[in-house]
């Protein structure tokens, strides 16, 4: 990867977190009770335990949830890290993920709460696809929250460890279809796509080829056909958080917010493959460094 230059000079750029929150609880009441259930939990009972998993043989679906009343306890082995109250969500990324629980969640007190399984979240996005953004824009509040904490460069992954796939071949279809020919864009190797620390509008899928994402000079990405980058462009205006090289030609499709938002509302699947490639960055960061 020597033969890349990403022209930032190490260290230079730091991330701060925003100074407010971009979670609107009138938007999630909306969106939940667009389509969700409400439950009656008993004070004391645990709503989802970690390392859970979702079984389609026995019908136990993964749930994310709206609190409307009382309080819920969040714990991480056995410790508690955390407590959820009124108007906020919680169990969002064991559902756009398809992953294990990563947490213990308990009804500290008698609870009222809404909730959304992956059926009702693909019909609650038809209704409101502009939630898929407010959620994406928490989970990288997230992402810029770990950033902010390292002193140096993100750490950086070998050639097979992380590829960033989002969208199977059917999906892939479809958007190039959907899109058109305009919204395709060519690169051919070594170009620069995005620059780190610059402005942009626009997110990428990877239709042909490969692109190298880094941090501070340091890949942390790399991503071929199906994949994405570039999303964080679409919630909010700020600086790019990374540089993207394509690392042979490319073909790529660029979106900018507004198709976004018919993408999703045309097709729930398109926005929860791209909620859920989201949330596993948030976790590889986790899974990379102590916080």
């Amino acid at each position: 990867m020597n033969d890349l230059d990403f022209t930032i000079p190490p260290g230079k750029l730091r991330y701060e977190p925003p100074a407010e929150s971009s979670y609107d609880a009138a938007a999630s009441l909306e969106f939940f009770k667009s389509a969700g259930n409400v439950e009656n939990v008993a004070a004391g009972k645990i709503i989802f335990a970690e390392d859970e998993k979702a079984n389609g043989l026995f019908l136990q679906r993964n749930k994310m949830y709206l609190l409307l009343e009382g309080e819920v306890g969040v714990l991480v082995k056995g410790k508690p890290v955390s407590t959820v109250r009124n108007g906020e969500i919680f169990g969002e990324m064991a559902l756009i993920t398809n992953t294990p629980r990563s947490a213990t969640a308990t009804a500290k007190t008698v609870c009222s709460l809404i909730a959304l399984d992956d059926k009702q979240l693909q019909a609650a996005l038809r209704k409101k696809p502009e939630f898929a953004l407010m959620l994406m824009s928490v989970m990288t509040e997230r992402l810029r929250n770990m950033l902010s904490r390292l002193d140096t460069g993100a750490s950086s992954v070998s050639d097979g460890e992380k590829k960033g796939r989002v969208f199977d071949k059917k999906l892939l279809a479809y958007l190039a279809g959907e899109i058109g020919d305009g919204a395709r864009m060519r690169y051919g190797q070594g170009k620069v796509i995005m620059q780190e620390g610059q402005a942009g509008v626009l997110m990428y899928v990877v239709l042909e080829g490969r692109v190298t994402i880094a941090m501070q000079n340091s890949v942390v990405e790399k991503i071929g056909p199906g994949g994405m980058f570039g999303e964080m462009a679409l919630i909010e205006s700020a600086k790019r958080l990374a540089s993207a090289v394509a690392e042979t030609d490319c073909a790529l499709l660029a979106i900018n917010r507004n198709v976004f938002l018919e993408l999703v509302k045309d097709n729930p699947e398109f926005g929860i493959a791209l909620l859920g490639a989201v949330g596993e960055r948030v976790r590889f960061m986790a899974s990379r460094h102590a916080l």
